[in-house]
């Protein structure tokens, strides 16, 4: 037999065994379909490299100022717009068991509970019943709806939406033989979400989108929950309107600490904009990817749709466009060491920009990307370098220029919530004056310490040092 009669008969057999997986979860034909191209994509070595050569001069980026003459416009048009958030993440990162969603972000508030405060201040300001949906994954789903229920009871969209709806969850896989990975002893470590670019999947095979459009729902706001500088802004809602955009993206200037995340380019052949993650880099080419003067934006994932856009070019595709894959290897149990390897296989939701002749970035200031991805992010927002607007955003200073502290925290003593926690027991750390802090080894801190410059603390061995309260570290 040859060897591609081999790798189809091989091919022929995975499909089957993850389509029958799938299946039996209850997965749709759309999403399995989704997945299978993924699949196929990934056994043929077809991993979605984006080499510098490809890549054309982005060319001027429009402002957020060019924004602020729609406001009343976006205003008027409030009742045709809903806000999504992504809330599928568990936080595993900072050792969570529940959605990261219902950490306490600031002041006893939640992420969740800003993100509804955030949203009833809309409706407020303009009288409509602005829907907020939020997209959870099946590892949040309930821990979602519990706190909803909870703490806003009367909280609710129109009868016809509900608040939360599913992505979906596909296969962890195999590296070797490509097959589902068996996991016996928690059956649902055995799966993962196939990344937020299935929020295009599921917001038609819940019948969302179809949903949408037939109430008069045009237009669409997306982010991360997590990101509690990003809601709702009617300036860039009526820019989007008055220049007929299908799709818009949030971007904000590179720093130091953002040379890893996904920047924006442009294609050289159709001039279209793209979207680059680091895991579509050659690895030879990484040095230039993480040049934050020549890739001078990243993606805040704050992305605004014309609702009816999308639907066209979903139908264009059938359904599944085929966005960039991106190969993630991890382990089953990721807080297992001795857990074994497996594959995860995603698209980022930005990648829809390049599906779009007119498709648009905008550079936003930093005070609209405030994401909490590790304890670092979490010292950050809690601290006095940012603070809650009005309309309860979390912002970045304007003190600070759009440049937030850079911190590195010794990941032995506060990787984890309840580690750093310990470590942090009185009060938020001061870092309004704060360039930079390191710390490399055991401290804890007393209450009201306050960080200027640039500090590096160190402990050798296996000391721990106690930081007295209302100490100044730094000039």
């Amino acid at each position: 037999m040859t060897s591609s009669r081999l790798l189809s008969a091989k091919l022929a057999k995975i499909e089957h065994a993850v389509s029958k997986k799938m299946r039996l979860d209850g997965a749709p034909p759309l999403a399995i379909q989704a997945f299978i191209q993924n699949l196929r994509r990934w056994q043929l070595g077809h991993e979605a490299y984006v080499p510098e050569a490809s890549l054309a001069p982005l060319g001027k980026v429009p402002t957020f100022g060019l924004t602020r003459k729609y406001i009343p416009l976006g205003k008027s048009k409030a009742s045709r717009v809903v806000m999504i958030k992504l809330n599928g993440g568990l936080g595993t990162n900072m050792g969570l068991t529940k959605a990261k969603s219902l950490l306490e972000a600031r002041a006893h508030l939640t992420f969740l509970d800003l993100i509804v405060h955030q949203i009833e201040y809309l409706r407020k300001q303009t009288k409509t019943s602005i829907p907020l949906l939020f997209m959870d994954s099946f590892s949040t789903h309930r821990d979602t709806l519990v706190a909803l229920a909870e703490k806003h009871p009367d909280f609710h969209n129109d009868i016809f939406l509900p608040l939360s709806f599913c992505q979906h969850r596909v296969p962890k896989l195999d590296p070797a033989s490509g097959m589902p990975v068996p996991c016996h002893a928690h059956p649902a470590d055995a799966w993962c979400p196939p990344g937020h670019a299935d929020l295009y999947c599921a917001l038609q095979t819940t019948g969302i989108l179809q949903k949408l459009l037939r109430q008069g729902y045009a237009y669409a706001f997306v982010s991360n929950a997590d990101n509690l500088g990003a809601s709702l802004d009617f300036g860039i809602l009526g820019y989007l309107m008055h220049h007929g955009l299908p799709f818009l993206m949030e971007v904000t200037p590179r720093t130091e600490s953002d040379k890893k995340g996904g920047h924006l380019a442009r294609n050289v052949q159709n001039g279209r904009l793209i979207l680059r993650e680091l895991a579509q880099c050659p690895p030879a080419e990484t040095s230039d990817f993480q040049n934050i003067r020549k890739h001078r934006f990243f993606n805040t994932n704050n992305l605004w749709m014309d609702l009816r856009a999308v639907a066209k070019m979903l139908e264009s595709h059938n359904g599944v466009p085929p966005f960039p894959l991106l190969v993630n290897r991890k382990r089953v149990v990721p807080s297992d060491k001795n857990s074994p390897p497996c594959v995860q296989l995603e698209s980022a939701m930005g990648a829809a920009i390049s599906e779009f002749d007119r498709a648009q970035a905008l550079v936003v200031p930093r005070t609209r990307f405030a994401p909490v991805k590790m304890t670092e992010d979490l010292l950050n927002i809690r601290s006095d370098a940012y603070h809650m607007a009005p309309d309860f955003r979390v912002e970045l200073a304007s003190s600070r220029h759009g440049i937030p502290p850079e911190i590195r925290l010794d990941s032995r003593f506060y990787a984890i919530l309840s580690d750093f926690n310990w470590r942090f027991p009185l009060g938020k750390l001061s870092l309004k004056q704060c360039k930079a802090i390191g710390i490399d080894g055991d401290f804890t801190f007393g209450k009201d310490c306050k960080v200027d410059g640039r500090v590096f603390l160190a402990a050798t061995g296996n000391e721990s040092v106690f930081i007295p309260s209302r100490t100044r570290l730094g000039k």
